[in-house]
């Protein structure tokens, strides 16, 4: 949990009393009794809705889109698996105002719908982001509110809100009457100061039941997460199969060693690592290549996302190494 550690030393606010002391006290009330305790609602969300939107991005990944939300200011965002689909997908991140970076798709946990999202553009930076909660506040009962961008983004409506509480409460899911629909799929839960304890996960045929993965399955699995593994055997990420790896090459074996480049897919992980015709490939993760036999054998032994490094000799004569990713054949 190191990184994770790390990752809260950043951010870290006082905790214990001063968490409870912040807790809107509308939540420990069956229902509001009064204008006072519906303007303290109303008075809340204003205050944690601007900041919070900000933060909720649109991400289309392949033909689908669903939502989510960066966790930092370097542009790390949380989201559902079943959206991110797997690891080292491309995706596209839109923010509220509408402006799109580049993104990739890191780890994720199958079976409890957690995954985690980068963007790797250069465009810009520092990120406006949210808060966690870390101190696991959250109560049965207790007033959220979700966005997400429904039926896709559009830069006119912006993100959609929904205000509602929590109505069930498990080691592993909360359950909200909040009212989602497709496409807020990984998008943000919030207690009403605005700190993230949820990522939707399952919209219900019913529009008020919905689930959504809390913080806990998110932290318990960070550094795997960040470090692009596949977690779990469950429903909602399709594990990858050994032989789907694509890199899209055609190579000649050398007399003195490595695979010369013959041909290069077009808009394969090949050509979008700068790979040439003309450059050899020398060292296919560790091993020499003398064969084209042997690169066929390692590509069946490798699966879709998986990452790869190549040692390089470039047709102008420099040694390079490139790390990628491999396609889905």
């Amino acid at each position: 949990m190191k990184a994770f550690t790390m990752f809260l030393l950043t951010a870290m606010l006082p905790l214990g009393a001063m968490a409870q002391e912040d807790r809107l006290y509308v939540n420990d009330k069956k229902v509001p009794e009064n204008l006072q305790d519906l303007e303290a609602i109303q008075s809340a969300l204003i205050k944690a809705l601007p900041h919070a939107r900000k933060a909720t991005v649109c991400l289309e990944i392949a033909e689908g889109s669903g939502s989510g939300v960066i966790v930092s200011p370097e542009g790390l965002i949380l989201t559902a698996a079943h959206v991110s689909g797997g690891v080292g997908r491309k995706v596209k991140v839109i923010m509220e105002d509408g402006t799109e970076h580049d993104g990739e798709s890191l780890g994720l946990v199958s079976n409890t719908d957690a995954a985690m999202v980068k963007i790797t553009d250069s465009k810009g930076g520092p990120y406006p982001f949210v808060e966690l909660d870390r101190n696991d506040q959250t109560r049965l009962g207790d007033w959220v509110f979700a966005l997400g961008h429904s039926g896709g983004f559009d830069k006119a409506r912006g993100s959609v809100l929904r205000l509602g509480r929590l109505v069930r409460i498990s080691p592993s899911t909360f359950q909200s009457d909040c009212s989602l629909i497709g496409g807020d799929s990984g998008g943000p839960l919030f207690d009403l100061n605005g700190k993230l304890i949820g990522i939707h996960s399952r919209v219900g045929t019913n529009l008020p039941v919905n689930m959504h993965v809390p913080m806990s399955e998110f932290t318990a699995h960070w550094d795997e997460m960040l470090a692009s593994q596949f977690l779990g055997d469950g429903p909602f990420a399709e594990r990858p199969k050994k032989g789907s790896g694509f890199l899209g090459v055609a190579a000649e074996p050398r007399p003195e060693g490595g695979l010369s480049v013959t041909k290069v897919g077009r808009e394969s992980p090949a050509e979008e690592a700068g790979i040439e015709e003309g450059d050899v490939i020398l060292k296919f993760n560790d091993t020499e290549l003398t064969t084209k036999d042997q690169l066929v054998e390692l590509l069946d032994e490798m699966a879709a996302g998986d990452p790869l490094q190549l040692e390089m000799l470039r047709k102008n004569g420099k040694e390079e190494t490139l790390k990628l990713r491999l396609g889905e054949r």
